[in-house]
């Protein structure tokens, strides 16, 4: 797929870009959304924050250091929400309920059934929401640099909070799309006050490239209303929340509430300024190190083939490297046979495989039933 045009270098030499494949696939009323897949391993999806680029991010200095090392040992699935990026821009629902169906859309078109779920910034009420609407699919959640309320929905709402809400989106509306991007560096400011000048153009240009102005508008103007905090006591996973504590876009505060009214969540107060943390920070290591520790061991699967497999199949593929026929796979997973022989027939396709023997040969060599390899 070609560069956006006025893409920046910004790939190190010391680092070769993560490959990754970008597909697309549909929303209920017609929206086509655009998602990436990176890495091996279990699956770990990202809840899609605003400004985002599949193609621009993934060789970015601001990105690229927490791509590759969330899909070091994940399966990581991300994707540009409506109104950004790959995703359709020309859409009329941009709301909140939206990016939720948005989110839910991914999950179904992936497979995956059962996978931690990462909410960064705005992607963290997304998140919260969907781990309450679909507690049997979300095993953690993580919320870094995210917030319940909005900022029109915060305490101590005044006239002059209303103005300056405003202001916001009409200084969007005037300067986003512009050649100067005199305008964006106010917003660069906000989210990596801390960073290079190189971090800061590239953060201007993508500004530009991932929305339209209008929508760039928009979409704060769903921001300013957004309220999960009904939700919070009922998120029933085990939570981590992280959030820089000089965060210049998002209050610490509102980091706090969350850990505050979600049960048994872990609270991480991270030393940084940045809204997003760079590579060449301390906070960032901490950051990675309380996921990794955070997060379950990865299984035994190395071959990448794998994790394109529901958790069901992979049950099944567990089962079918001990031997077992379909008849004994459905009585021990308390299914009907002709539901096995669908699973098995979608199992053959995904590892392009023609037969149960090749099957067999290429589980036992992934690390399924290691005891009978």
């Amino acid at each position: 797929m070609a560069a956006p045009a006025g893409r920046p270098s910004t790939a190190r030499p010391e680092m070769p870009m993560l490959k990754q494949q970008i597909r697309l696939c549909t929303a209920r009323e017609g929206v086509r959304l655009a998602y990436a897949i990176t890495g091996s391993g279990p699956p770990l999806v990202k809840a899609a924050n605003w400004m985002s680029h599949l193609e621009f991010d993934i060789g970015s200095p601001v990105w690229s250091h927490m791509l590759a090392a969330l899909s070091s040992a994940h399966t990581l699935i991300r994707y540009d929400e409506r109104g950004c990026g790959l995703s359709d821009r020309d859409i009329e629902d941009l709301s909140f309920d939206a990016w939720l169906r948005d989110l839910e859309t991914i999950v179904d078109a992936t497979g995956v059934d059962h996978f931690p779920l990462l909410g960064i910034s705005q992607g963290a009420s997304i998140a919260v929401a969907y781990a309450v609407a679909h507690p049997e699919r979300v095993s953690h959640l993580i919320l870094h640099g995210g917030y319940a309320r909005g900022r029109l929905k915060r305490d101590h709402l005044s006239a002059s909070l209303l103005e300056e809400a405003e202001l916001m989106n009409k200084l969007a509306e005037l300067g986003w799309g512009q050649e100067n991007p005199a305008f964006r560096q106010f917003f660069t400011s906000q989210f990596i006050p801390g960073g290079t000048a190189e971090q800061h153009r590239w953060f201007n240009e993508l500004e530009r490239v991932s929305t339209s102005p209008m929508n760039a508008a928009r979409f704060m103007r769903v921001f300013n209303d957004i309220d999960v905090v009904p939700l919070l006591p009922q998120v029933s996973c085990p939570t981590l929340v992280m959030h820089a504590v000089r965060d210049a876009r998002v209050p610490f505060d509102e980091g706090r509430l969350m850990a505050s009214e979600i049960p048994g969540a872990r609270f991480v107060p991270l030393e940084s300024g940045n809204h997003l943390l760079l590579e060449n920070e301390p906070a960032w290591q901490r950051w990675l190190e309380e996921i990794r520790a955070f997060l379950p061991a990865a299984g035994p699967v190395a071959d990448p083939a794998f994790t394109a497999l529901t958790r069901r199949e992979r049950d099944i593929v567990e089962l079918i490297a001990q031997g077992r026929d379909n008849a004994q796979i459905a009585a021990h997973l308390a299914l009907c046979e002709k539901t096995v022989r669908n699973h098995i027939t979608s199992i053959f396709s995904k590892l392009e495989v023609e037969n149960r023997s090749q099957a067999i040969v290429m589980a036992r060599k992934a690390g399924f039933d290691r005891a009978g390899a």
